[in-house]
Order: structure tokens, then C-alpha cells, then sequence
């Protein structure tokens, strides 16, 4: 018999296949097969396999290939190609042909014909059923099936790892007597609706190990429908009891933060009589003896110790009031006392009370304020302060010879811009963020100002502007000076109103809104 014919003649594609260095080489294929591949056989021949099977098909192929080599075994697998004529394939037998001494010399591949008979379905089926069971098995994640009566009916291993009962002892029980008893009866609803609807759902839950420790687990749920009406729903489950501890904790600790720095702010702020007192009565009594007002000093070396405990309670006290200034803003505590004022006459206030202060630094103050400004709608007070904080700032880090100008100018915008501009020591750019932070000192103060700081000038500038509304900038470089410019917004810049007349709102009790607004952002 002539079994090249036989070959030739079968009516599916069937091919011999050799292993290689390079993969897969084909060695000979029947007619069906040249069909498939759509080449003449001197073209495939020796010719590596890769060149002539699809992208898609092509993993199949050598993962059936890799497993018929290893088990010596004939192996099936299922793709749905189409060989010219229209003939449907419902897959591929690969059969490994061992030679004498055992190991694997090529390899017979026949392409299995399709069909709708009762065993193709059934293999179709039995594989559906395989890779489902295999996911249900491997997945990380709880799984668990239940059925229209709420009971378990499956329940995959990690499941029972994570939670630790036996399956025997899950097998049949109702699913939510593992759900926290304060659960239980949405979680009754919740499964009814689902069942009857279909719909899909997720949320947290709270479920009970077998050692009767509660944890906590995110779900979601999707409804099932099989043969003759059969519902089930099937729920995915990832334990987040370490998350949930994680975050409690972390809450816990910044309400701790937070309980601290509102009781030290409150502290601090409370303190203010009982820390400014006692240094008031040392800086006066010691003037009354340096001035000699019941009569001089026996010695003069008492002057000098004098003059330290005076300038150094001084000293002291501008701590403490900056320190306690800080603390009541930040306990909020501090309360606006607005009214209307002549920027100019304040700033040549603050100007000539800082001359003497830059004199003994030998620097030179100059100020330039617009012309025909009208009154601001502002707390004198505190704008005052952000002055002589600025400028005070500005005399510790400049050197002998420097220049101090203090402007007050109107943006286009309608903004008044307070701007006091150095030629001192100046700060890194990159650190211009931790001197506007409270204690952020970036530089020492100079040998000539002969002044030490808190670091709080900045900060509390910023602080008492961002009341008003406004904001404070920072440009700095060193060796290149600073500028530091104070917006306060337009609508604090204007004639002030009258008073109100009986018959509406006063114009005052207006601006005072927009105050609150901007404090605030939010409407009153």
C-alpha cells in the first residue's frame, strides 16, 4: 500500500514537525495542510514553523508542542481556524514519535475536524468548567457562592486561609451568620434584592474568624444564572483589617497632634498677663534706677549691669509678644479691631520709630508712599506690626551702609502693596519657604544690628496679613537683598462711608461682610 497516498489523501491537514535550534522546523505536510498553510511544499520544507501559523494560533501551537515533548504523551488542543473551501477545524492532536533510544525524534500533527456532536460540546463544556475552577482555586481572594436561600455553597481556598474556618463548617450555613451581628439584617436585604434584580454591588463589610476577632473586607457581589432558573451569587472578598488598623491609628495619632497643638496654642495664649506683667515691672524699675529717680547709683558698674538686665528684659519681652502673638492666631483668637486710617502717617510712624534701631546698624531708612492715598479699612494695630516686623527684619540682616525703603503703593488692580525692600545678606531662593514657616531662621543676624530673633517676624507678618485678606511675598537672593511685598485687597481702600441713615444697612456693617468673606471664605 502506498502510504504517501494515504497521507496525500486524508481530508484533514496533517504535517510532521522536527525540534530545532531556531524552534520548530517542518519537515513534511499532506495536501490539506499546503492548503492551510497556502504554500507549495518545497516553501515550507526545513523551514522554521513560526513563518507560517497566525500570531494567535501560534502560542497554542508551541505550548502543545512543549507539552507532548515533556509528558511523551499525544496532546489536543482547541482553536477554530478556517482552511481554504470553507472546512472548520476544531482543533489539533499532536502526537510525539519516540526513536530507539526513547527520546522524542518528531512529531505527527493531525488537525481535528469541527463539528456540533454531542462530545464537542461536551468537551467545550468540561474545558469552560476546568479554567473556571482553576481561577476559583488560585484566586488571591475570597470567593464565596451562595445560593437563593443565602446558604454557602462553595467556597474557594483562600477563603479559608484568610479566615480560618474549616469548609465542612461552611458548607450549608447561611452566609451572613459570619457577618457582624449589626450587619445581619441589611445584609439579609441586600442578598434578596441582588438575587431578584441581578445587579452588581461592592462596599465594606465586617466578618467573623473563626477565632471570633471581627475584620474588616471590601466585597463585590454579581448574580449567576444557570440551567432551569438556578440562581447564585457569587461574592468576592479582600480582607483590609491591617489597612483599617492603619488608618485608625493614623487618625488617632493626628487628633493627638492636633488635641496637643491646641492645648499648647491655648496654653500660650492664655499666659499673656502672667509672662508680660512681671518683665513690664523689670524694664521699669530698671529705668527709674538708671535715670536716677530717687537718687543716683553709688556705683557705676551698676549702671552697666543695669543697662544688660533693661536691654536683655527688653529683649525677652519682644520674644514673648511675638511668641504669644503667633499662638493666638493660631488658636484664633485673634479678632480684627478695623477702622479707617492714614496709611502715610503710619508708615512714617513705624519709619521714625525704627531709626533709631537702624542708626546704631549705621543704615538708612526711606519711605515712599504714593501720593493722595485714601484711608484704609483695617486694624491699625496689626498693620502697624507687620511694619515694624518687616523693617525689623530688615535692619538684623543688613550690613553697615545699607538701605532700608519702605513703599505703599496702588497695583492697577485697585490692591494697596506695602513693600519693604533691603540691600542686606538676603536667602537662598530655594529656602525662601522655611522663612516664611514659624522659627524658620535661615540666616544669623548680622554682627552690626547686635540683635538675635525668633524667627517669627516672617511668619507673623504673613499671619496678620492673610487676616485682611491679603497675602505676603518673598524675593530673595543671596547677597542680593530681599523685597518683601504685602497685597491688602482693593475693597479696604476707600473714603470713609457715613453713617447709616436709618433706613438700610450701614456702610460700615457692608465692609465688615466682605472682611468676614475674606477671612473666612464663606458668605455671611
Amino acid at each position: 500500500m502506498d502510504h504517501r497516498a494515504l497521507f496525500d489523501a486524508m481530508p484533514v491537514p496533517r504535517f510532521v514537525m522536527v525540534a530545532g535550534k531556531d524552534g520548530y522546523v517542518l519537515l513534511d505536510a499532506n495536501q490539506k495542510a499546503l492548503s492551510y498553510f497556502e504554500r507549495p511544499l518545497d516553501a515550507i520544507k526545513g523551514k522554521s514553523f513560526k513563518n507560517f501559523v497566525d500570531g494567535e494560533s501560534l502560542p497554542f501551537f508551541e505550548q502543545a508542542l512543549e507539552s507532548a515533548a515533556s509528558q511523551k504523551k499525544p496532546v489536543s488542543f482547541k482553536i477554530s481556524p478556517t482552511v481554504p473551501g470553507g472546512t472548520r477545524l476544531d482543533g489539533f492532536m499532536i502526537n510525539p514519535v519516540s526513536g530507539p533510544d526513547g527520546a522524542v525524534e518528531y512529531f505527527d500533527i493531525m488537525a481535528l475536524p469541527g463539528g456540533n456532536d454531542a462530545s464537542s460540546l461536551q468537551r467545550e463544556r468540561d474545558d469552560a468548567i476546568s479554567l473556571l475552577t482553576s481561577v476559583f482555586d488560585v484566586s488571591e481572594v475570597g470567593i464565596v457562592v451562595t445560593d437563593r436561600h443565602q446558604r454557602v455553597v462553595r467556597v474557594n481556598d483562600s477563603f479559608i486561609r484568610i479566615y480560618g474556618w474549616r469548609r465542612d463548617e461552611l458548607i450549608g450555613k447561611e452566609f451572613v451568620d459570619l457577618m457582624a451581628a449589626d450587619e445581619r439584617e441589611q445584609a439579609r436585604r441586600n442578598h434578596e434584592e441582588f438575587m431578584r434584580s441581578g445587579i452588581r454591588s461592592s462596599g465594606e463589610m465586617k466578618l467573623i474568624r473563626r477565632d471570633n476577632n471581627i475584620a474588616n473586607a471590601l466585597f463585590t457581589t454579581a448574580a449567576l444564572e444557570l440551567s432551569h432558573g438556578r440562581r447564585f451569587q457569587v461574592t468576592t472578598i479582600m480582607d483590609i483589617t491591617l489597612r483599617k488598623q492603619m488608618e485608625m491609628t493614623l487618625r488617632l495619632a493626628k487628633e493627638q497632634a492636633d488635641a496637643a497643638n491646641n492645648a499648647k496654642s491655648t496654653f500660650l495664649a492664655n499666659m499673656s498677663h502672667e509672662l508680660r506683667t512681671p518683665l513690664n515691672a523689670i524694664i521699669g524699675f530698671s529705668e527709674m534706677m538708671i535715670k536716677g529717680t530717687f537718687g543716683p547709683l553709688q556705683n557705676d558698674r551698676y549702671k552697666d549691669y543695669l543697662g544688660d538686665i533693661h536691654l536683655s528684659a527688653r529683649h525677652l519681652l519682644e520674644i514673648i509678644n511675638e511668641v504669644l502673638d503667633m499662638s493666638k492666631i493660631e488658636a484664633g483668637r485673634v479678632e480684627l479691631d478695623e477702622e479707617y486710617f492714614d496709611i502715610q502717617q503710619l508708615v512714617i510712624a513705624v519709619n521714625r520709630m525704627m531709626d533709631s534701631r537702624a542708626f546704631s546698624s549705621g543704615l538708612r531708612i526711606t519711605d515712599e508712599v504714593q501720593p493722595d492715598l485714601e484711608p484704609m479699612f483695617a486694624d491699625p494695630r496689626l498693620v502697624r506690626q507687620i511694619l515694624i516686623n518687616l523693617v525689623g527684619n530688615a535692619v538684623k540682616y543688613s550690613k553697615h551702609g545699607g538701605l532700608i525703603n519702605v513703599k505703599a503703593v496702588l497695583a492697577s488692580n485697585g490692591n494697596l502693596n506695602l513693600i519693604v525692600a533691603d540691600t542686606g545678606i538676603g536667602i537662598p531662593k530655594n529656602r525662601i519657604h522655611e522663612a516664611l514657616e514659624p522659627f524658620g531662621q535661615i540666616n544669623k543676624p548680622t554682627e552690626a544690628s547686635g540683635i538675635q530673633g525668633t524667627g517669627l517676624g516672617l511668619p507673623l507678618a504673613k499671619a496678620m496679613a492673610e487676616l485682611h485678606g491679603g497675602l505676603l511675598g518673598l524675593e530673595s537672593d543671596v547677597g542680593k537683598g530681599t523685597v518683601v511685598t504685602v497685597t491688602f485687597p482693593a475693597w479696604r481702600m476707600g473714603k470713609q462711608p457715613e453713617k447709616a441713615d436709618g433706613k438700610g444697612a450701614s456702610p460700615i456693617a457692608e465692609i465688615n461682610k466682605k472682611a468676614k468673606v475674606a477671612q473666612t471664605g464663606k458668605s455671611v
